[in-house]
C-alpha cells in the first residue's frame, strides 16, 4: 500500500496508539524497571556525544519517530529484529546531528526550500517515495498520488501534518549527508605516478619456487614457554588485546527445529494449496488469504527479477500456468501463478556520467561542456564508461558506475528521455546531451521491454508445531529449575546427556553468541547488574532453540589482563619459538631441496610461476605479505631469508621476473585507486568524527 494512503488511513489511529503505549511505557514500565528512571537518574543515561549525556526518554522518542516511519511505510509493527534496525537508525541519526552539523556548518552545506521541494514534488523526487508511490495496476511510480496527499495537507489533522514534517526533516538530512560523503569522495585524487604503481605491481609477475614449513613440523613439547616468556611478549602486545564489556558463557541449547511429521504436514499443505491455486478464481485474493510470504502478490516491471526460486526452476514461464512447489533455502515451500502477462509503459536500462552546469554562467558551460565532449571521446575508443563514470560522474551514480536502473519515459527529463529512447541499440549515444542539470553522457545498456507479469505467491514456513515446542520447552525447563549454580549446570548437563557449549568474549552489544541467532535477552541477562558469576538463567526462547545459560565471568572495558588471553598469548609465543628453530635448521643450507630434507614430511616445495607484486596470499600456503614482498627484493636466482608468518616459515626463491610492459595510458588504473580512496574516506572520516567526539554507547543495559 502507498505510503500517502497509509498515513491518510492510519495516521489518527496509529498515533493514539502509540501515545497510550508510549505514555504506559514510559511512566508505568518505568516504575517496575530495575532502570527506573524515578529511582535513579543515573541509570537514565545511555550514552554520551560530544560531552553530552544522551538520555533514555530523549532516545526513546527518536527510536518512536523511526519506528512510526518504519509503520506508515511497511503498514505493520516491526519484529524485535527490525527493531534493533530501526534502533540504530535512530542512534546513527543523534550521532550525525550532533557531530556531522558543525561540520555542515564549517562548510556551508544547506538543503535550500526549492531544493526540498525539488526532492519531494519536482523532477527528483526521492527514492523513498517513488518506491512506495506505485500505481498498482501499472507498477509505476504514481506523482498523482504524491500531488494529492500534499493539495490535502492544508486541512490535514495535526499528526498527519506533523509525521510529513518529520518525514521531509530525513529527507532534507539524508541529503545533506550525500552531499557531505560525495564532497569527501570528490576530494580524493590518484596521480598518473600513483596509477603507474599500482599498473606494475599488478602485472609484474615472478615466477618463484616456495618452500613453506609449518609451525606444526615442531612439537609443542620440543619449546618451551614460561611465565616471564609470555608476560615480556604481553606487555610489548597490550595492544592488541583490548577489550570492550563482555562476558564467558556456558549454556545449553534444546533446539526447536521441525521433526520429520512437521515437515510432512507442510508438504501436504503446499501441495494442496498449489491445486487450489491453480484453479482459483481471484489469484491476488487466494494468495493473500493463504500464504505466509511477504508480497503474496505483485506485478513486476520490464527490468524487474523474477523470484530466483521460479526462474532458477522454470526457463520460460506462461501466462496462466502454476509452478511449484519449491523449496527455498529458507526452508519454505513455495508455490507460483503466473495470473497475467500484459503490455504496458515501456522501461529501458541506461547509465550515464553527468557533468553539472547547476550555477554556472554561459563561459563555464562552455568549460564544462569541453570536458565532457572529451571524456565522450576517450570512452568511444576505450569503452571504459564505468571507470569513466566512478572519475567524472557528479551525481550518487557516480559510485555505481553511473548505473540508473530501470526507467519509463516519463520518469526523466524530457531531453534526457527522448535521447536515451531514439536509441536504436544498446551503446553510448554518439552525442552529448545537455539538461537544466548539466551535460550528459548516455549508455543505453538494456533496449525498452514493455512486458508486465501479475505473479500471485503462496508459501508456507516449514516451523516446529506445538508438540515439538513443548517437549522441547519441557525439557529446557526441568534443567534450569534443577541447576542452581555452576556445579549443578555442569552436573545436570552431564547426567543428561546434554552438550554444554562456551562463548568467550561475548560483547555487550552482540545480538549473536556463537551460532545462536537473536540471542539479545541472553546477553542483557548476563550483563544485568544483578547477575552473578556462577549464576544460571530461566529458559530463552529463541528463533529455533530453548537456551539456558550460566555466567561464569564479567569483563569490563579497557584492557584484558594476561590471564584474560592467556591461551592466545601462549599460542603466539610458542609459534614464535618454533620460528627460531626451524629458522636455525635452515640456516646455512645452499638450496631449497637441503631445506625441505629437513622436514621431509612436513614442509612442502611448490613451484608459483605467476606470483605478482600486489598479491598477499601464496597459493598453497596462505596469507604471506612479508614473505611475497622479500621475493620481489631480491635479484634473479637468489633465495630470501627465512620469514616468519602468521602460518609458518617461508623461503622463496625467484627463478625469473617479468616486470609489467609500459603502457601509453594509466587512467584507468589511476581511475580505480581514486575510486577505493573515495569509498574509504567517507566511512574513515566518520570513524574519526565520531572518536573525537568521544562516542559512548551504554544502550546495552536497556535494549
Amino acid at each position: 500500500m502507498a505510503l500517502i494512503k497509509q498515513i491518510r488511513q492510519r495516521t489518527g489511529l496509529m498515533i493514539g496508539v502509540i501515545a497510550g503505549g508510549l505514555i504506559l511505557f514510559l511512566l508505568g514500565g518505568d516504575l517496575l524497571s530495575p532502570n527506573s528512571t524515578l529511582l535513579s537518574s543515573s541509570q537514565n543515561i545511555v550514552g554520551e556525544i560530544a560531552g553530552e549525556d544522551i538520555t533514555y526518554n530523549e532516545y526513546i522518542d527518536r527510536v518512536e519517530d523511526f519506528k512510526v516511519a518504519t509503520q506508515q511505510r511497511t503498514g505493520k509493527t516491526p519484529s524485535e529484529v527490525e527493531m534493533y534496525s530501526i534502533r540504530e537508525q535512530a542512534w546513527q541519526a543523534m550521532i550525525v546531528e550532533r557531530v556531522f552539523k558543525e561540520e555542515y556548518e564549517k562548510l556551508g552545506l544547506t538543503i535550500s526550500d526549492a531544493e526540498l521541494i525539488d526532492m519531494v514534488q519536482g523532477k527528483n523526487i526521492v527514492p523513498e517515495l517513488r518506491q512506495q508511490l506505485v500505481n498498482p495496476e501499472t507498477g509505476q511510480f504514481d506523482k498523482s498520488q504524491l500531488v494529492s496527499f500534499l493539495q490535502s495537507l492544508e486541512t490535514a489533522d495535526p499528526a498527519q501534518q506533523a509525521f510529513w514534517n518529520q518525514q521531509e526533516r530525513l529527507f532534507a538530512d539524508s541529503r545533506l549527508r550525500i552531499k557531505y560523503d560525495n564532497l569527501l569522495a570528490t576530494s580524493e585524487f590518484a596521480t598518473q605516478a600513483e596509477a603507474k604503481e599500482e599498473y606494475k605491481a599488478a602485472n609484474t609477475i615472478a615466477d618463484a619456487s616456495i618452500l613453506f614449513v609449518p609451525f606444526y613440523a615442531v612439537a609443542d613439547a620440543d619449546v618451551t614457554v614460561s611465565d616471564s616468556d609470555l608476560k615480556d611478549y604481553f606487555s610489548k602486545n597490550k595492544g592488541k588485546f583490548k577489550s570492550g564489556n563482555t562476558v564467558n558463557l556456558e549454556y545449553v541449547s534444546f533446539s526447536i527445529q521441525p521433526s520429520g511429521a512437521d515437515s510432512a504436514e507442510v508438504i501436504s499443505a503446499i501441495k494442496e494449496l498449489t491445486q487450489e491455486l491453480r484453479t482459483a478464481e481471484n489469484d491476488s485474493l487466494f494468495a493473500l488469504r493463504n500464504s505466509e510470504g511477504q508480497n503474496p502478490f505483485v506485478t513486476l516491471r520490464p527490468g524487474d527479477a523474477l523470484p530466483t526460486n521460479l526462474s532458477s526452476n522454470v526457463s520460460d514461464i506462461q501466462a496462466g500456468e502454476t509452478y511449484g512447489p519449491f523449496i527455498t533455502t529458507n526452508s519454505t515451500y513455495v508455490s507460483y501463478k503466473v495470473t497475467d502477462q500484459y503490455q504496458g509503459t515501456p522501461r529501458l536500462r541506461a547509465s550515464h556520467i553527468l557533468f553539472s552546469t547547476e550555477g554556472m554562467d554561459d563561459a563555464g558551460k562552455e568549460a564544462v561542456k569541453a570536458q565532457a565532449a572529451t571524456v565522450l571521446a576517450e570512452v568511444k575508443a576505450d569503452g571504459n564508461f564505468e571507470v569513466a563514470a566512478r572519475q567524472y560522474g557528479q551525481d550518487g551514480t557516480s559510485q555505481t558506475g553511473g548505473d540508473l536502473g530501470w526507467f519509463a519515459k516519463d520518469d526523466f527529463v524530457t531531453e534526457f528521455a527522448e535521447a536515451a529512447y531514439s536509441a536504436k541499440s544498446p551503446g553510448i549515444l554518439p552525442n552529448l546531451v545537455e539538461t537544466e542539470y548539466g551535460y550528459h553522457i548516455i549508455k543505453v545498456t538494456e533496449m525498452p521491454k514493455s512486458t508486465y507479469t501479475k505473479l500471485a505467491t503462496v508459501e508456507l514456513e516449514l516451523v516446529a508445531s506445538d508438540m515439538t515446542r513443548n517437549e522441547a520447552f519441557r525439557k529446557a525447563d526441568s534443567f534450569a529449575a534443577n541447576s542452581g549454580n555452576r556445579n549443578e549446570f555442569t552436573e545436570n548437563a552431564t547426567a543428561s546427556n546434554y552438550r554444554v557449549l562456551q562463548a568467550n568474549n561475548v560483547d555487550a552489544n552482540a545480538r549473536n553468541i556463537n551460532n545462536l541467532q537473536n540471542a539479545r535477552e541472553v546477553i542483557r541477562w548476563a550483563f544485568d547488574d544483578g547477575t552473578s558469576k556462577g549464576a544460571v538463567s530461566s529458559v530463552f526462547e529463541l528463533d529455533n532453540a530453548y537456551v539456558v545459560a550460566n555466567l561464569i565471568g564479567k569483563k569490563s572495558e579497557g584492557e584484558l589482563a594476561l590471564e584474560d588471553v592467556k591461551e592466545q598469548v601462549t599460542a603466539q609465543v610458542r609459534n614464535e619459538k618454533k620460528a627460531e628453530v626451524i629458522k636455525s635448521k635452515l640456516a646455512g643450507k645452499a638450496s631449497l631441496d637441503e631445506m625441505k630434507a629437513e622436514y621431509p614430511n612436513e614442509a612442502s616445495l611448490n613451484e608459483v610461476p605467476d606470483l605478482k607484486l600486489s598479491a598477499n596470499v601464496i597459493p598453497g600456503v596462505g596469507f604471506a605479505p612479508r614473505a611475497i614482498g622479500a621475493i620481489f627484493g631480491v635479484k634473479q636466482g637468489e633465495m630470501t631469508q627465512a620469514v616468519r608468518e602468521d602460518v609458518g616459515v617461508i623461503v622463496g626463491k625467484l627463478n625469473a621476473l617479468t616486470p609489467a610492459a609500459e603502457i601509453g595510458d594509466y587512467s584507468a588504473y589511476q581511475g580505480q585507486l581514486t575510486q577505493n580512496a573515495s569509498q574509504r574516506t567517507a566511512y574513515s572520516v566518520m570513524m574519526a568524527l565520531q572518536e573525537l567526539a568521544g562516542v559512548k554507547d551504554y544502550r546495552y543495559k536497556f535494549f
